[in-house]
């Protein structure tokens, strides 16, 4: 797998622009860092930005072939998910899932891919606030049970008791996949109870969505079917 460059750009409650550009491996969760363009050194978004608010995402974070996910983390945990793009298939800036004060030791993680890789990735937030990454990767016909990638459990038991209320789906796939086009929510009797389509980022900008939510119980799976 190959290097390739990853940007992002965030306008601050000052007014200023965070430009961020960091060289990653492909198939690697790596910490983007800000572009010393701009900035004496390349440091983390808590360094350059503590104590101020991420109002916009001008650009969200972009890599040139493939990307799953990207969000802010704080001390190991998933505070923010961010919506994520393929270059030169981004249409227009996003407005921030929440609104938080940077702290020191804040970062932003993405997971860029190559354009083939098979991931499928979805990122949710609930009505607790919770914001968590599920992901799998296909390797021909069959399910693929998504599980949480910082703790590798499933939904379920990461999210017991919640609702989900905005979601959004990566994939290549495409015509693959044959679970209502992207990720189902199945109960704990294997039925769809909610959903989501899944946004290819090399084809269309990938944008979060309401619809298809559902409050979670502890055996229930996100899971996307294969056909090859």
């Amino acid at each position: 797998m190959a290097n390739v460059s990853v940007s992002a750009s965030f306008q601050l409650n000052t007014g200023e622009v965070v430009d961020m550009v960091t060289t990653m491996g492909e198939g690697t969760a790596t910490e983007l860092l800000t572009s010393t363009t701009y900035s004496v050194s390349a440091v983390s978004i808590g360094t350059y930005g503590e104590g101020k608010v991420i109002t916009q995402i001008l650009q969200p974070p972009t890599a040139p072939n493939g990307i799953a996910w990207a969000y802010v983390n704080r001390r190991g945990s998933i505070l923010c998910i961010l919506p994520v793009g393929v270059a030169g298939v981004v249409s227009q800036p996003c407005p921030m899932p929440f609104g938080f004060t940077l702290q020191a030791g804040d970062t932003i993680q993405v997971m860029a891919n190559t354009a083939a890789d098979r991931e499928v990735a979805l990122s949710c937030i609930t009505n607790a606030g919770v914001h968590a990454i599920f992901s799998a990767t296909a390797t021909g016909a069959g399910n693929n049970d998504l599980t949480h990638i910082l703790s590798g459990q499933g939904l379920g038991a990461s999210l017991t008791n919640q609702r989900i209320i905005s979601h959004f789906v990566t994939s290549v796939d495409g015509a693959k996949i044959a679970s209502g086009g992207g990720v189902f929510y199945l109960n704990d009797r294997g039925l769809p109870i909610g959903g989501t389509v899944a946004t290819n980022p090399s084809k269309l900008q990938v944008k979060a969505n309401g619809t298809g939510g559902a409050m979670i119980g502890l055996n229930f799976v996100a899971r996307c079917i294969t056909t090859s």
